[in-house]
């Protein structure tokens, strides 16, 4: 069973979602919160697998709650979830370790989706967010471009490319013809290479430096 936290100032959406989550068998809400600070009070006593975060909140907005987070609880997966699509935010959230962007008018199925592929290292971000975060993204020069390919194994730049393209570990794993253990493998070897903390951060290294 997947543990499902839902954080939204809005009591409507709050309800909304609770009432689609409640009708998967896999998946459960085990608390609600209606500010990032009281989101992480909360994770304190009940620890979700999943978290689905407004941003524009009171008290602690989600990109204050989501880095926090992810600092005390990395194995915590933090969708984010909001009516807003402003560049800064978009870029912020994802930096701070969010594994998914959508918008509240997405479909109860695209919600589902992205929080079981969030559980598989998987990321879906909503493809005008996609297009807003690779204009914000300044393109880097050839030399800092290929640093990053120059550090990396032709194997591991692939699995790289992959999961900037939003892949789960046992999809890459599926399409490579590997176990996902050595996908595992690799994905640590890489993000020790570059220094990065998270396969999110990899992927906009990767969107960065137009490496797709």
């Amino acid at each position: 069973m997947i543990k499902v936290a839902l954080v939204d100032d809005q009591p409507l959406i709050l309800q909304g979602l609770n009432m689609i989550i409640g009708t998967q068998s896999d998946l459960v809400v085990v608390w609600t919160a209606a500010n990032g600070e009281e989101a992480l009070f909360k994770c304190k006593d009940i620890r979700p697998d999943v978290m689905l975060m407004d941003i524009r909140m009171p008290i602690m907005n989600g990109v204050e709650a989501t880095e926090i987070i992810k600092k005390q609880y990395p194995e915590t997966h933090i969708i984010i979830l909001t009516t807003f699509m402003e560049d800064e935010e978009i870029y912020e959230s994802l930096k701070c370790g969010a594994s998914g962007y959508l918008l509240k008018d997405a479909t109860p199925e695209t919600i589902m989706e992205a929080i079981r592929k969030s559980i598989s290292g998987g990321t879906i971000i909503e493809p005008l967010a996609a297009s807003k975060l690779l204009k914000h993204l300044k393109s880097s020069s050839d030399a800092e471009k290929n640093n990053v390919l120059e550090k990396m194994t032709t194997r591991e730049i692939e699995i790289a490319r992959r999961i900037a393209r939003g892949q789960s570990n046992k999809e890459i794993a599926s399409e490579m013809f590997v176990s996902e253990g050595t996908v595992k493998n690799h994905l640590t070897s890489i993000l020790e290479k570059l220094d990065l903390r998270d396969r999110t951060q990899l992927a906009i290294l990767m969107i960065k430096n137009e490496i797709e």
